[in-house]
């Protein structure tokens, strides 16, 4: 106990309140800081003819405030200090992969050899670049036993779209381009849909059965000569493996029908089961989840699709192909089954560099034990909470995630928004919250490989600290969380839909 400014004693909770209060202070915007009539750099008056800008040119000042660089360097990094981030604690978002992303990855990437390179330069000039990017694809064809691949997608969704546009391609070249029908599982990513809607295609949804996977059976009633591809995810987004995976391929392909498979989750599996056997025709992969490259912000992304046999002709270009000691760019293919370009430059270079040194520096043996290290670590996070937790599957081994719903919350008064607000007082970042759909109050937790059994056993113990605490009826902790973050509980309906985009200078 502690004594507050009116001498009155402080409880623990309210002396970590004002200690959080005290290490993060309200951070005003620059606008706020800065002056109109000072600049921290000295710019030559620059003249410029305005007759090319056609009447837009600019009537009055740039309203930008000047600041010194000790102004400007304390207001970012007391703004990072606000975030909670994958280097100050678990992140456990599920389906996402918050990983570590190991510092000799972002050294290799700032080489000068990559880093400053253009995509336009000369092929002679940039051998190196593309050497590596031909590396970086041999090891994912090896991966996932896969004879071709595309590595110019820049994301997850679009390395979907370019799997699928292989698939459209493939069905119009067979002359089958009446096929316009998708079967996407209720439990797959928002992005399935969208992607197969975007090119056109009627989606026809497959429920999951009491296990949480896609039965056969369902595939196979859902069936008929107008289907052009099923998109499943394995593992899938209730962390679970789809044990009839081989037989759905099977089915999908006596039909006439192509596979695509969501990547998303493949570093749950990387190195111990190779896609291409399971019978793919196409699946991303997302290098961000799997080889541990910037996620998330907008920033630059890839999604690299590898592809079966039978869609390798419709790959897009660019494409590497090595010949002797030099390696060239093909752009453009002649008399060719191509889909043609799907962007303008060959993918995100940085990325792939990031992905390489990740694969090169743990081997085969230690891409596997990745895998193993993040199956085992959401297994060990299930097996701490499912006495507390509720899993609606029933108790059986999960992949790289687990999924809980707040069935063990009814009752208490406390929604699984309110549970998710209250661990940002401890320190973490929210689980996954009501997804996937086919849950009801889903709470998905994914730990990745990168959390040691300390970190796992500090984050266990303050979920089970906060479940108890909504079973005995401590609701205030819940309904008025967080308490010690910067901002209390904000209306994010509101904010979503009334956004304010523009700073008005207060009177």
């Amino acid at each position: 106990m502690s004594m507050n400014s009116t001498g009155r004693p402080t409880s623990a909770n309210q002396q970590n309140k004002v200690n959080a209060a005290a290490l993060l202070p309200d951070e005003p915007l620059l606008f706020e800081v800065g002056r109109l009539d000072s600049s921290g750099v000295d710019l030559p008056e620059v003249q410029i003819d305005n007759s090319f800008l056609g009447g837009f040119e600019r009537q009055e000042k740039l309203q930008l405030h000047g600041l010194s660089e000790p102004e400007t360097m304390r207001h970012y990094v007391r703004l990072s200090r606000l975030n909670i981030s994958i280097d100050a604690s678990i992140y456990p978002l599920g389906s996402c992969t918050m990983k570590h992303n190991p510092r000799l990855n972002e050294q290799m990437a700032r080489l000068n050899g990559f880093a400053n390179i253009h995509p336009l330069q000369p092929i002679n000039t940039v051998q190196g670049a593309l050497e590596m990017i031909e590396q970086l694809a041999d090891w994912l064809m090896k991966l996932t036993n896969t004879p071709a691949i595309s590595m110019s997608p820049k994301a997850g969704a679009h390395g979907e779209l370019c799997g699928m546009m292989a698939i459209k391609a493939a069905h119009d070249a067979n002359g089958q381009s009446e096929r316009n029908i998708v079967l996407v599982p209720e439990s797959a990513h928002g992005t399935n849909p969208a992607t197969a809607a975007f090119l056109g295609y009627q989606v026809r949804s497959i429920k999951a059965n009491e296990n949480g996977t896609v039965d056969v059976s369902a595939v196979i009633e859902a069936m008929d000569e107008n289907v052009a591809a099923i998109m499943l995810t394995n593992p899938n987004t209730c962390g679970l493996f789809e044990p009839d995976i081989i037989k759905i391929a099977d089915a999908i392909h006596d039909a006439g029908a192509y596979f695509y498979c969501d990547g998303a989750n493949f570093n749950a599996i990387m190195g111990i089961v190779c896609p291409g056997d399971l019978g793919i025709d196409a699946m991303h992969i997302n290098l961000h989840k799997t080889f541990s490259t910037p996620h998330g912000g907008g920033g630059p992304g890839a999604g690299p699709v590898v592809l079966s046999e039978a869609l390798a002709p419709f790959a897009p270009v660019p494409f590497i192909k090595k010949g002797g000691d030099n390696i060239t760019l093909v752009e453009h293919v002649e008399d060719s089954q191509s889909l043609g370009r799907l962007t303008a430059f060959h993918g995100q270079t940085g990325m792939f560099i990031r992905s390489l040194s990740f694969i090169l520096s743990h081997g085969i043996d230690g891409i596997e034990q990745v895998a193993k290290d993040a199956v085992l670590n959401a297994n060990y996070v299930k097996v701490k909470l499912e006495g507390e937790f509720s899993l609606p599957f029933g108790n059986q081994h999960t992949m790289h995630e687990v999924l809980f719903d707040d069935s063990f919350l009814a009752g208490t008064g406390v929604t699984t928004l309110d549970f998710a607000k209250a661990m940002i007082d401890e320190g973490f970042h929210p689980m996954t919250m009501y997804f996937p759909l086919v849950v009801q109050g889903a709470m998905l937790i994914e730990p990745t490989e990168s959390e040691s059994k300390y970190s796992l056993d500090n984050f266990c113990q303050k979920m089970l600290e906060l479940a108890k605490d909504a079973k005995v009826g401590n609701v205030e902790r819940f309904t008025n969380a967080p308490m010690r973050a910067p901002r209390n509980r904000i209306d994010e309906t509101l904010a979503a839909r009334k956004p304010i985009l523009k700073w008005v200078k207060e009177e």
